[in-house]
Order: structure tokens, then sequence, then C-alpha cells
């Protein structure tokens, strides 16, 4: 059997690969696709090798974490939340949840002036979690509980 948490429509994630932590973001039970903000986001290549190049949290949401270069995993046709399809970069990376870390596939996109910086698409929390719409901020306070 499967092990789930429940998690509430907002939460407070940890990207520890990336040593960001404190994000707000909303688990979106209608996006596939989990996403985060980012600007400058770029593919360079180095070698023989691509990799994506962005800046993440630029815009307030959080001081500035400089710009980063992850080796590019994918890109994908998303719809946005109009509708429409537009070409991401996704990296691979690490989430962390109720003090454990998940691996996690993450599209990069301008965020700009959107309430949450971060989404939690299906593919992340839909076989490891349950989503409690009328709470939040379950993971932290369970972690705090716990110190």
């Amino acid at each position: 059997m499967i092990k789930t948490e429940t998690i509430g429509w907002k939460e407070i994630v940890d990207l520890p690969d990336l040593g960001i932590h404190g994000v707000a973001a909303k688990v979106d039970t209608g996006a596939r696709t989990s996403v985060l903000h980012c600007s400058h986001i770029q593919l360079i290549k180095k070698g023989r090798k691509q990799y994506v190049e962005f800046r993440p949290l630029d815009d307030g949401h959080q001081p500035p974490t400089g710009t980063y270069t992850l080796p590019f995993h994918s890109e994908r046709k998303i719809k946005n939340s109009f509708g429409q399809a537009e070409n991401r970069y996704i990296i691979n990376t690490t989430v962390s949840l109720f003090g454990e870390q998940h691996r996690i596939e993450i599209s990069l996109r301008d965020r700009s002036g959107m309430e949450f910086p971060m989404l939690l698409g299906r593919s992340f929390h839909g076989k490891r979690f349950v989503v409690d719409v009328a709470r939040s901020n379950l993971s932290a306070k369970s972690v705090s509980n716990k110190r």
C-alpha cells in the first residue's frame, strides 16, 4: 500500500537542490505539471550537452537567488491557465514536504503578478498525497510539531 499524507490547498515547500526555502506553493488539482516562477529562461549548450539557465523567484516572492544552470531534461507543450499551449523547459529537482524529499519535474515559466510563485501539479501530488481543500500549510505545521 502506498503511504499518503494529507496536504492543504497551499503549502510552504523547500527546493533543497536549489538552496531555496519557504516557497509558497498552491496545490493545483487542475494542473498536471508543477511550475516554478522564473525569469531569464534560456536553453544553452556547453560542449555537447544542453542546459537550462534561469533565475527563480526574482520579483519579490523572495530575495533574488541568482542564476541557475541545470541539465536540460525536456521541453513540453503545456496549456496555461487560459487554455493556450506554450512550450516550457522542464527540470528535475527535489521538493521537501513533511521533512521528506521527493523527486519532482518542474516546468519553468514567468509567473510575475501571480499570487503563488509555484504550483504543485497532479503528476507530483496525485499518488503521494490527499488534498484537503479546506486546510493549508499542513507540512509546515507537521514539521514544527516534530521539533
